[in-house]
């Protein structure tokens, strides 16, 4: 009977001892964060692979087509013109002298046209007295050619009078044409981003293969777009009309819906081993409390495909070799989990297979201890 008894204090002390060991042997709880699978939509996008440009939809480096002095200067940076103000003028004196010299030959030779005109119109009326004499023998056959001979050489100079005064106006336009060469205009309303030059200053057009200065950068500014490189790989996915979200290092931690209004049919290889395509995104609608401006930086976002009220988890949750880890809330372990996806983008994943609403994935994948079948409790958020 004692030996029963013994037994029996050896076990409930053996008992103690492995409780005791385990509970202060176990290892440590690790925390980690995690979220729970729920429904939404997930977007399948595309990205461009360097900064994108802000651009206006029409900018002109205007220069006047000929070389030349600067006399008049309209125009300052920051100036807002409509179509056809005068930016600047080149010194023309001797091309308006030649203009007003035009004018004055091409007058005279309109007068001399109306004066052949009119000495053809008599002609022909003193041929027509003598065609009616000679009906009634009053005049003879030779006045009647003569007369009649006499109309068609004033008709003749009438003519050649005309065209000599349409020679003096074709000149006339030649030599306005020289003169509008050395005026600028402004094609289209907009605001002047930069003018190059000064009063006096002389100015030349570029040669061609060396680009110089324009004498004036002209921006209109009703109208953007983002112009964005593409991966090739990707360009392919990308049409025309596809929705799109801009942001812009000007509207931080904003972004602004777009429309794809043009994807380019070439592949730009400036950059051999990242060859891209160019891809034009229109916003719908432009922020409110600044204006855009040319030349600010901006990041674009295709969307390709969307699924909507899927299941999804967050793309971090994802192992490198596919997979989730679950945290089950009973036991506080982590259970590795084989999952099927769908879309996926940055941030989201869409799970097809393999997790249910409402379980916990763990999303601190990088934390030492985070593995099937370790012990964790959920990382308490800061309140800070």
């Amino acid at each position: 009977m004692r030996f029963f008894k013994r037994l029996l204090v050896l076990l409930i002390i053996g008992a103690a001892g492995a409780a005791f060991w385990w509970y202060f042997g176990r290892p440590e709880p690790v925390s980690v964060r995690v979220q729970t699978v729920e429904s939404g939509p997930v977007e399948q996008t595309v990205a461009n692979t360097r900064a994108g440009t802000v651009k206006a939809c029409r900018r002109a480096k205007l220069a006047p087509s000929i070389g030349g002095q600067i006399a008049v200067l309209q125009v300052r940076e920051g100036n807002r013109v409509k179509p056809g103000d005068l930016l600047l003028e080149l010194w023309n004196l001797d091309l308006k002298a030649q203009v007003t010299l035009m004018e004055r030959e091409a007058e005279a030779a309109q007068a001399r046209a109306r004066s052949a005109c009119l000495n053809a119109d008599n002609a022909q009326r003193e041929a027509d007295r003598q065609v009616k004499l000679s009906k009634r023998r009053l005049a003879s056959e030779e006045a009647v050619d003569r007369a009649i001979t006499s109309a068609q050489a004033g008709r003749a100079d009438c003519e050649a009078a005309q065209a000599s005064a349409r020679v003096q106006a074709a000149r006339l336009g030649v030599a306005q044409a020289n003169l509008e060469k050395t005026r600028l205009t402004a094609p289209f309303s907009g605001v002047v981003a930069e003018v190059s030059g000064e009063l006096n200053e002389y100015v030349t057009p570029s040669p061609p293969g060396i680009p110089t200065p324009p004498a004036v950068d002209l921006i209109d500014d009703s109208c953007y777009f983002i112009s964005a490189p593409i991966d090739e790989v990707d360009a392919s996915k990308v049409r025309v009309g596809a929705e799109a979200r801009v942001s812009l290092d000007a509207f931080a931690d904003r972004s602004f819906p777009g429309t794809v209004r043009r994807v380019a049919p070439y592949v730009v290889d400036i950059e051999k081993q990242a060859r891209t395509v160019e891809v034009e995104v229109e916003i719908e609608e432009a922020p409110e409390d600044a204006p855009l401006l040319a030349g600010y930086s901006a990041d674009v976002e295709v969307i390709v495909e969307r699924h909507d009220k899927v299941l999804r988890v967050p793309t971090a949750a994802v192992r490198a070799g596919g997979g989730v880890l679950v945290l089950d809330p009973a036991t506080g372990l982590l259970e590795a989990r084989e999952i099927e996806t769908g879309l996926n983008n940055w941030a989201q994943t869409e799970v097809t297979a393999g997790l249910a609403a409402g379980e916990q994935v763990v999303l601190s994948l990088d934390k030492d201890g985070v593995e099937d079948g370790a012990l964790a409790v959920v990382e308490e958020e800061s309140t800070e």
